[in-house]
C-alpha cells in the first residue's frame, strides 16, 4: 500500500512505538539545543517586559521612502546613542518603521519626534504630512516587571490545572506522559524563540498558552484511542500493549495531521495579511508562536507522549507477562503452520475449517498454558479437548444396532 493509503486506513503500518528510541534521541537533541540557547543567548524581550520607548511612523513620506539605516542615523544624531533595534514592518503603503530604545525623557522624545518629521515628513492616513503620524509609546521598567510576573503566574496556573485534569481523567502513566510532552512543548517553543531571536511580547505569552491547549487536546485524542484499544487487553493474546498503542497512533494519525493543517492555515493567513500587508507587529508575535507551537505540539503528541506511555506501562509485571504470552502463542501458531510441534495434528478442531471454533480453542489453550495447566492430559489414550475424534473407549466393540439373525 502507498503512504497515503496507509495513513487513511490506519492499519498500524507505521511502527512509531517500535522506533521510540529514535524519537527519544531526536527530541533529546532538540531539547538540548533549546536549553543551551535559553541559558547562553537568552530572550529578545520586548519593551513590555524590559521597559523602554518605542517610536513608530509610516515609511512613506513626502520626502520619499524611509530606510532602516536613515531612521537609525537620525535617532543616533538626536539621542547620541544607538537604538536597541530598528526594523521595517509591512509592505507597500502599510510599511512602517519601528524604533525601540532605552527609556527616553520628555525632552528627548519631543526632539526625536520633531527630527523624524523634519527629515522624512511621514504621511497620515489622509495622505498629508503630519507630526501626529509619529507615535511614541513609553513603558516603564516597573510595568515590564509586572507583565513578566503576570505571564509567569498565568503559565504556572495553566500547568497546575492541566496536571489536575490529567490526574483525574487519565490513569497515572498517561497523565505523566502527557505532562512530559506538554513541558517539552513549552521548552522547545521558548528555545526556538531564543535561537532565532524573535521578540518576546505579551502576545507571545498568550499564543504560548493557546498552543499548549492545542497540544494537550491532540494528546488526549490519541490517549483516548489507546484506552479503547487496550480495554480488557490482559484477557486476550492477540496484541501486546505496545502493539495496541501503536495501532491507536496509526488510527488517529490522519486526524492529527488534518487538525494541524487546519490550525496552521489561519495562522499562516494571519502572518501574511496581518504582518505582510498591514504591518501589525502584535499579530507577528501572536502568529509566530502559534505556528511554532502547533508543529511542535503535534509532533510531541504523536512521537513522544505515546512512546513514553508504553515504556511506563511495560514496567508493570502484568503487561510484561502478557507480552510473553502473546509471544509464546505466536510461536506455537507458527510451529503448527509449519507442520511441527504438538499442535501440528490434522485431526485437531483448529484444522476442521471452523474458524470461530479454532479461534476459541486457541484462546482457551493460551489461557490454560498461562495458568500452568497442560492443554492435553498426560494419560495415554486420553482424548484431546475439542478434538474431532470419537470419544468412545478403544478396544470395546460397538453395540450392533440391527436385529440379531437366528
Amino acid at each position: 500500500m502507498g503512504v497515503f493509503t496507509r495513513l487513511y486506513t490506519g492499519t498500524g503500518a507505521f511502527d512509531i512505538v517500535g522506533r521510540r528510541k529514535t524519537w527519544y534521541a531526536s527530541f533529546a537533541v532538540l531539547l538540548l539545543l533549546c536549553v543551551l540557547s535559553i541559558v547562553l543567548r537568552g530572550f529578545n524581550l520586548g519593551i513590555d517586559f524590559t521597559g523602554g520607548t518605542q517610536i513608530q511612523f509610516p515609511a512613506t513620506g513626502s520626502a520619499g521612502t524611509v530606510t532602516v539605516t536613515q531612521a537609525e542615523e537620525t535617532f543616533r544624531r538626536v539621542v547620541g546613542e544607538d537604538p536597541a533595534s530598528v526594523q521595517a514592518a509591512g509592505t507597500g503603503a502599510a510599511e512602517s518603521i519601528i524604533i525601540r530604545a532605552e527609556p527616553l525623557d520628555e525632552a528627548q522624545t519631543i526632539a526625536l519626534r520633531q527630527a523624524l518629521f523634519d527629515a522624512f515628513h511621514p504621511l497620515d492616513p489622509n495622505g498629508a504630512p503630519a507630526e501626529h503620524a509619529i507615535s511614541v509609546t513609553a513603558v516603564s521598567g516597573t510595568w515590564g516587571g509586572q507583565i513578566t510576573r503576570q505571564a509567569a503566574i498565568a503559565l504556572a496556573v495553566f500547568l497546575v490545572l492541566v496536571t489536575i485534569f490529567l490526574a483525574v481523567y487519565f490513569e497515572r502513566p498517561m497523565a505523566i506522559a502527557a505532562l512530559v510532552a506538554l513541558l517539552h512543548d513549552v521548552v522547545v517553543t521558548a528555545g526556538i524563540y531564543s535561537l532565532v531571536g524573535f521578540e518576546v511580547t505579551p502576545s507571545t505569552v498568550i499564543g504560548l498558552l493557546t498552543i499548549l491547549g492545542f497540544s494537550l487536546y491532540d494528546t488526549v485524542v490519541v490517549f483516548d484511542k489507546v484506552k479503547e484499544n487496550t480495554r480488557s487487553l490482559l484477557g486476550l493474546t492477540r496484541r501486546t500493549y505496545p502493539e495496541a498503542a501503536n495501532l491507536a497512533i496509526n488510527q488517529t494519525l490522519m486526524r492529527s495531521i488534518n487538525t494541524s493543517l487546519i490550525a496552521v492555515l489561519p495562522v499562516a493567513g494571519l502572518m501574511v495579511v496581518g504582518v505582510g500587508l498591514l504591518g501589525v507587529g502584535t499579530l507577528a508575535d501572536l502568529a509566530l508562536v502559534q505556528m511554532v507551537g502547533i508543529l511542535v505540539g503535534t509532533a510531541s503528541s504523536v512521537l513522544l507522549a505515546t512512546p513514553i506511555l508504553v515504556d511506563l506501562k511495560m514496567r508493570d509485571p502484568r503487561f510484561r507477562e502478557h507480552a510473553e504470552k502473546v509471544r509464546l502463542r505466536r510461536e506455537r501458531a507458527a510451529a503448527a503452520q509449519a507442520g511441527i510441534g504438538p499442535d501440528a495434528d490434522g485431526a485437531d478442531a483448529e484444522d476442521t475449517g471452523d474458524d470461530g471454533l479454532a479461534a476459541e480453542l486457541r484462546r482457551e489453550r493460551a489461557l490454560a498454558a498461562a495458568a500452568g495447566v497442560p492443554d492435553r492430559p498426560g494419560k495415554a489414550g486420553a482424548p484431546r479437548s475439542g478434538g474431532s475424534r470419537s470419544t468412545r473407549p478403544r478396544g470395546k466393540a460397538a453395540r450392533p444396532t440391527g436385529k440379531r439373525h437366528r
